[in-house]
């Protein structure tokens, strides 16, 4: 058998976005204490979407090449603030993984809706109303939203699917999904992320496969753009 050599892994396009940046740090273009441009011009300037920018933004952030301040701005940072740190350890773009998601549990919650059983909606029922609890006790619901898209992935009866699904929702722990999550959650976001759940729950109690497939694009589909339009705080 042949042996292959593998080359290195192709970048990210989050990671070339921060080399771009990084890259005018050093340079002295962008100079400690400096204020970068508004999102929307330095994508332009840059020739990214915002999604890929601000991901690159949160990236430089954790290694504390910028400083992300609340209602002002993104400035750069003095230079013995800075700290190495691998972008590829950093975890794959939060973007591509909605994406992802979308594509696998959208048919993943097809498969479910076809199989559904009393039993399963009532254990998806307990799920939402202890996610119900943990937002109006300001808590993140973080493990109740994990096992609601991992409950709808065990019924679709597909344990590779499952596992897959499992994998795809823990990559959110990643150091920049986990920046993103600090960055642009709140208990609004919540909220609605409840209400999009309810909503997937009430196309399963229906047992509406196609419903509850747009309903499940619809949820991360407006998860993706929670944190891609809003404001960081």
């Amino acid at each position: 058998m042949n042996n292959m050599i593998k080359g290195p892994e192709p970048r990210r396009l989050y990671q070339q976005v921060a080399d771009q940046i990084r890259g005018l740090i050093q340079d002295g273009q962008l100079l400690p204490g400096a204020r970068l441009p508004a999102e929307r011009d330095l994508a332009q300037q840059l020739g990214v979407s915002r999604p890929s920018l601000r991901e690159a933004l949160i990236a430089l952030e954790i290694e504390g090449s910028v400083e992300i301040r609340m209602g002002s701005g993104i400035y750069v940072t003095a230079e013995q603030d800075r700290r190495p740190w691998q972008l590829g350890s950093m975890g794959e773009s939060p973007l591509e993984l909605m994406q992802a998601r979308a594509t696998v549990e959208g048919a993943v919650v097809l498969l479910a809706a076809a199989r559904v059983t009393q039993e399963f909606l009532d254990s998806l029922r307990q799920v939402l109303e202890q996610m119900k609890v943990e937002i109006d006790e300001n808590r993140k619901p973080i493990d109740q939203d994990r096992l609601f898209h991992l409950a709808i992935a065990t019924q679709s009866g597909n344990s590779i699917l499952a596992h897959i699904v499992g994998d795809l929702f823990d990559e959110r722990h990643s150091p920049i999904s986990a920046q993103i999550r600090v960055r642009y959650e709140t208990p609004q976001t919540w909220i609605a992320a409840l209400a999009e759940h309810e909503a997937i729950y009430s196309a399963l109690e229906a047992r509406n496969p196609l419903l509850a497939q747009a309903r499940m694009h619809a949820h991360l589909e407006e998860s993706k753009q929670r944190w891609m339009n809003q404001e960081p705080r």
